[in-house]
């Protein structure tokens, strides 16, 4: 079963309900499967491999993500908002692919090829004349619907490769077919080249709910749009959560009934004065992968209420937990023998179930012999079975549910010539989740620099996301006899100077 089924589900069911778009311009599943099958023809007739998708969200997105299926190819959405080098990067791992891109969206300076299709006119092909042949899809689920780039714990991304089954089974374990009131709205103000993305176009359409994209959040826009669109649910990352309860003000959300958040730590007291200003809207805690097909467990409403009010210190904890795994998901916390530990132990997170992908492009699968994935996250379960995330195994710093590499921004940083030498680590922060907070030492033998100076020249190379919010200059950084960076030693030092400040 390919993804392409849950569609003509969706247009047998409600097929003149609007479930993607504006209340002006919503799109139907029967008319969006009929674009899919325009833009599925148009790409095999190409004999692409794939669609690669530089553009925001919105229809274009969801006809984009079916038109792959249709054509029997997978779906890369890539980052518009990427470098040029970044960009042309990625770009010539696909070659042979059907390319439709957003000219106003990406860098003055990208080097788009030739073959690129407008966003325009790839919508104008998929509202054109019907084929001429029916296109029928190949139904094969073990065929890669999506490969969504992450960067991982290094700067070179990979390729995470979701098959149809991956997708398919998440939509089934997570949500009911058609369990949406006809004029219930949900808003997406995750860009699509993110796992949520592509997991709420398939959970709301399947729902039979209507998708409203946010193209660039802010939270007077997200507000105003939730007003405007009568908005009944939502999901969103800790940092907007954190922005949109601070903006929100005297301005009511009578539509809205439940919000969803995930992609990075939330910090206790945002989600509290979430629960105090919004008391019956259900509040949801998804925890997922991008290797995980998304979502694989779940904080549900009664448990965010529960911890809320209760005196029993062990369920007040919860409210920062992210609760309990979905149905079909097997979970095991694993110390670094691989051997599985008890309640309340820390360890690595390790998770097995049809929905758990596992697989990167030109890798393979990374799963163990049992078909368990290591997350490199740790955590533990508490008496009942609530997950608690304690960070990343690795040095990936989570800011704003945005991975990112630490030796990016230094080889950055290192690049200029006052710099000699250069650590970059992720310290905890109530709005991001993370802030970057980078180590330099300077260059005895060159002119000083100040570290205005410097976050200025780190973000003409990099994007504002990963630019250091704080730069420091040490004398010396912490490195082992054979040159190997402590960076947990800078972790430390750090976060003691952080408790000595605010003492």
């Amino acid at each position: 079963m390919g993804i392409e089924l849950l569609l003509d589900m969706a247009a047998g069911g409600f097929g003149q309900r609007p479930v993607a778009g504006r209340l002006s311009a919503g799109v139907t599943p029967e008319r969006l499967r009929e674009m899919a099958q325009r833009g599925g023809a148009a790409v095999r007739k190409s004999g692409a491999d794939a669609i690669v998708y530089v553009a925001g969200n919105g229809p274009e997105f969801v006809t984009s993500l079916f038109s792959a299926a249709y054509a029997g190819v997978p779906l890369v959405p890539l980052n518009y908002r990427l470098g040029s080098d970044q960009l042309d990067g990625l770009l010539s791992r696909h070659p042979d692919a059907y390319l439709v891109v957003d000219r106003a969206s990406v860098a003055a300076d990208a080097r788009i090829p030739e073959r690129a299709v407008s966003l325009t006119d790839w919508w104008a092909l998929l509202d054109g004349p019907a084929p001429a042949e029916a296109v029928v899809p190949t139904g094969d689920d073990s065929a890669p619907a999506v490969y969504i780039y992450t960067s991982g714990t290094t700067s070179a991304p990979k390729g995470v490769v979701l098959r149809h089954r991956n997708l398919v089974s998440y939509v089934l374990g997570s949500t009911e077919f058609a369990s949406a009131a006809e004029h219930d709205a949900a808003l997406m103000s995750v860009p699509p080249y993110h796992i949520a993305a592509v997991a709420n176009v398939l959970t709301n359409l399947y729902t039979g709910r209507r998708l409203v994209s946010l193209e660039r959040f802010d939270a007077d826009g997200w507000i105003e749009t939730v007003r405007a669109e009568a908005i009944t649910s939502a999901f969103v990352v800790p940092t907007m959560l954190a922005r949109v309860v601070s903006a929100q003000g005297d301005k009511h959300l009578p539509s809205l009934r439940s919000l969803s958040y995930g992609g990075a730590p939330m910090p206790a007291p945002v989600i509290t004065k979430a629960l105090q200003l919004w008391p019956d809207v259900d509040f949801v805690n998804a925890y997922g992968l991008t290797e995980t097909s998304s979502t694989v467990s779940l904080l549900g409403p009664e448990d965010h209420r529960l911890a809320l009010s209760s005196a029993d210190d062990v369920v007040r904890a919860r409210l920062s937990s992210v609760g309990q795994p979905l149905p079909g998901i097997l979970l095991e916390i694993r110390d670094e023998s691989g051997q599985v530990v008890g309640t309340g132990e820390v360890g690595r997170i390790h998770l097995s179930g049809a929905q758990v992908s596992g697989e990167y492009a030109g890798t393979g699968s990374v799963t163990d012999e049992r078909s368990f994935f290591d997350t490199r996250d740790l955590g533990y379960l508490d008496r009942d079975g609530y997950l608690f995330i304690l960070g990343r195994a690795d040095d990936t710093i989570i800011r704003g549910a945005e991975n990112i590499a630490p030796t990016e921004i230094e080889e950055v940083m290192i690049a200029h010539p006052s710099i000699q030498d250069v650590a970059v680590v992720g310290l905890p922060d109530e709005e991001w989740g993370q802030r970057i907070v980078a180590v330099a030492i300077l260059d005895p033998n060159e002119p000083a620099i100040v570290p205005a100076d410097l976050r200025t020249f780190v973000a003409s190379r990099l994007r504002s996301s990963k630019t250091p919010d704080e730069i420091e200059f040490w004398n010396e950084l912490p490195r082992t006899e054979t040159g190997k960076l402590v960076r947990r030693v800078v972790t430390a030092r750090l976060l003691d100077r952080s408790g000595a400040d605010s003492a």
